[in-house]
């Protein structure tokens, strides 16, 4: 019996390919067929591409493989033709000099495989820090109907009878190391104990941050956040996803439909009730700079300044990934959002229905877990936009995992011109700094690393971690994990290597913060430090060629996306010219 299709709104644009009876649909249509595939799955079926970043250098993508099946399983089951498009997956683990240097070259890559070939929606198999907003920056620029799903958290590491968090106790292990109270093979045996299981970090960092701006935003089913990598519900979830988008194409449910300013104001506000990753503001600024949305530092400001942190989740606070979901996960603190006025219900979702509906009737099993709003880990989380002579367009940091006592300080500045000058003297006892310096990193911005490492959360100094001090005030045009703690203000906007005023900072500079206030400023002159920016030569090495030369050449600063210039924009999903 032939297939007869449903009955579309409109011609799917996969019929560009396979539609009719011309020698260039009969060619593309021939080649697929080699595959095994019958005449009635070209008959105008909507072509769904499931854009898979797994790689077996992508440690927390490893299970996409399998949890793609239960996607082509829901894309079968609604009628769809599923097709498994894998993509470039930057992988936090192993990419040199940092993942976030390749994070728009692999959105520009899925950018282009969505618009040269015939997919009418897409799946966004998503981990891993940068996989999640490289999709989305191609999805939002090529506009076709999208759904996001992402791998999930791994399960709770212990160690020594204490949970502990990926990445977030890396740290905290290492500075233990260096300060005597941890020993080298202590340190190598928690190594095991605290990443056992696939998925991504199991902490409030990039990851599970990104999971919850793409659920906030809209662009993921209710729930999709938090469910552990290895739970049966993550690969319900896939296979639910997989129907969904289905549907979407005949809804022709597009990503600027869902994107709307409401949408990132309710992204940046989970954000902060999440105790969520600094990493998130220059995703979701390059994100809504694809969309065509004028985003900026001020709203992260503004919309997340009175925005208590609800979520006890380490770095922040106590717990991991698998109590938020025992718990109840994203949908109870967006219904908390909803209750306390700090979210915009009637925001779409890719399920068809505003936000709200999506959540409105949740419970919570662990208000320790996820707090009320009332009684909340910290009163004022979300991301403090600070500004001053010292970072004329802005920088960043996360007071729910800052040192109180530091967020007004003033400060004697020791100085690294870059990250090898750190590395060189920072174990040296010869170090003229304490615990009252403020220690300042230049050139590891998005053009002077280049790509914007994650360096921001500078180790301490051995000789100050041994008086038992765990925090000092840390500034850079880095950006850090979002696994990472401390009072550490990054992405200092210009960046040094694009001559802003951090680049002519010197040893013995005082510098003062005040978060309360949103100042950073640097004590000298105006006569001086104009004379000091007049003086000044670039130090950072440059490209000669290749993508670096294209990524130097082109990004922007932190301040609006670190994007490239030339792909912000909606720039929608028309389909090439065939060359056959």
């Amino acid at each position: 019996m032939k297939f007869v299709p449903a009955k579309w709104p409109r011609k799917l644009r996969s019929q560009e390919w396979y539609g009719g009876t011309s020698r260039d649909t009969i060619y593309h249509r021939g080649w697929l067929k080699n595959q095994g595939y019958p005449d009635d799955m070209f008959d105008g079926r909507p072509i769904i591409g499931i854009l898979n970043t797994w790689s077996d250098l992508t440690p927390c993508n490893g299970h996409l493989r399998e949890l793609a099946e239960k996607v082509k399983a829901g894309v079968w089951e609604a009628g769809g033709f599923p097709v498994e498009v894998p993509v470039f997956s930057a992988s936090e683990n192993t990419f040199r000099p940092t993942a976030m240097m390749f994070r728009n070259l692999a959105a520009m890559s899925i950018e282009e495989q969505i618009r040269g070939q015939p997919i009418d929606g897409a799946v966004l198999m998503v981990g891993c820090d940068k996989t999640t907003p490289s999709l989305l920056m191609a999805a939002a620029s090529t506009n076709i109907p999208s759904i996001v799903v992402t791998g999930g958290p791994m399960l709770n590491g212990m160690f020594q009878g204490e949970a502990v968090g990926a990445g977030t106790h890396l740290w905290r292990f290492s500075e233990a190391v260096k300060a005597g109270e941890m020993t080298q093979d202590e340190f190598l045996n928690a190594e095991a104990a605290v990443t056992r299981s696939s998925g991504t970090c199991n902490t409030m960092g990039t990851a599970s941050s990104m999971a919850s701006m793409a659920e906030s935003l809209g662009m993921a089913l209710s729930g999709n956040a938090a469910i552990p990598a290895v739970d049966a519900r993550r690969r319900v979830m896939a296979q639910l996803s997989g129907r969904r988008i289905v549907q979407m194409v005949k809804d022709d449910l597009k990503p600027s439909d869902i994107l709307t300013r409401k949408a990132f104001q309710n992204a940046i506000r989970t954000n902060g009730a999440v105790g969520g990753s600094t990493n998130t503001v220059v995703h979701m600024l390059a994100i809504a700079g694809r969309v065509g949305i004028n985003l900026t530092l001020d709203d992260w400001d503004l919309c997340g300044r009175n925005v208590p942190t609800i979520v006890n989740l380490q770095p922040s606070g106590k717990y991991l990934m698998e109590e938020f979901f025992y718990s109840g996960g994203l949908p109870v603190v967006l219904k908390r959002l909803g209750d306390a006025g700090l979210l915009h219900k009637d925001a779409l979702t890719v399920s068809g229905n505003p936000i709200w509906n999506e959540v409105c009737d949740v419970k919570c099993w662990n208000d320790d877990v996820i707090r009320t709003v009332d009684k909340p880990l910290t009163d004022q989380g979300g991301i403090a936009v600070l500004r001053g002579n010292l970072a004329p367009n802005g920088a960043v940091i996360k007071p729910s995992a800052a040192t109180k006592e530091l967020m007004k300080h003033r400060g004697r500045a020791v100085v690294f011109e870059n990250i090898d000058d750190y590395k060189m003297r920072i174990e040296d006892d010869a170090l003229d700094i304490d615990e009252t310096c403020i220690m300042v990193l230049k050139n590891c911005g998005p053009k002077g690393y280049p790509g914007m490492s994650e360096v921001g959360n500078m180790g301490l100094p051995p000789k100050v971690l041994k008086k038992g001090i765990t925090d000092m005030i840390r500034i850079s045009d880095a950006r850090m994990s979002g696994t990472a703690y401390g009072t550490v203000i990054l992405h200092t906007a210009p960046e040094a290597a694009a001559g802003g005023p951090l680049a002519v900072v010197r040893n013995g500079d005082m510098i003062e913060v005040d978060v309360f206030s949103r100042r950073l400023h640097l004590d000298i002159s105006e006569a001086e430090l104009e004379q000091r920016l007049s003086n000044w030569l670039p130090t950072h090495d440059s490209a000669a060629s290749g993508y670096a030369w294209l990524h130097q050449t082109h990004v922007g600063g932190a301040d609006t996306g670190a994007d490239l210039d030339f792909l912000r924009g909606c720039r929608g999903n028309d389909v090439g010219r065939d060359s056959h």
